[in-house]
């Protein structure tokens, strides 16, 4: 079985900028959505792949990935998903021995920006980078599935993180 133990923040400022390694545009979007999990396409250039994952709340959630035709994948986004589509630059920042992923949401979700770490266990320590905010690993608000039934921009001023964590 696939698990993915990933934490989730919010970012302080953008200090992290000046430390992106590589970047990529990705857009994905959602088959079903469901209290048990979520089934999604990604495309990333031209890798693509089938994503299943549970709805289970926290940092450790089952997950299976499986690559697909990028032309599968963009036929499946146009015709299939939920709208919107979840769009964002992906941003590597390198910070201490780990690999942070920064999303920066586009579209709908315009003005989010997540900060998520992906590790190998639950409990395993960190250095949190200066630019780290808020944790939101807990908060299903935060999750992309999520975001397409309630997008960033219908969020009401107080729920929204202002990029402050």
């Amino acid at each position: 079985m696939g698990t993915e133990i990933e934490r989730k923040f919010l970012l302080r400022d953008d200090r992290w900028r000046t430390a992106v390694r590589v970047s990529e545009d990705i857009v994905q979007g959602y088959l079903a959505n469901t209290e048990r999990g979520s089934i999604r396409v990604r495309l990333a250039g031209d890798s693509a792949s089938l994503n299943l994952k549970s709805m289970t709340l926290g940092v450790t959630r089952s997950e299976f990935d499986y690559p697909i035709p990028a032309d599968d994948a963009r036929a499946i986004l146009k015709f299939l998903c939920m709208q919107p589509l979840i769009e964002k630059t992906r941003h590597h920042v390198p910070h201490a021995g780990h690999d942070w992923e920064i999303d920066e949401f586009r579209g709908e979700n315009l003005g989010l920006i997540v900060a998520e770490l992906e590790l190998q266990h639950p409990d395993q320590p960190f250095t949190p980078p200066s630019w780290l905010g808020r944790e939101v690993s807990d908060d299903p608000r935060y999750y992309n599935v999520c975001l397409v039934e309630q997008p960033y921009r219908n969020w009401a001023p107080q729920e929204e993180s202002g990029g402050q964590g």
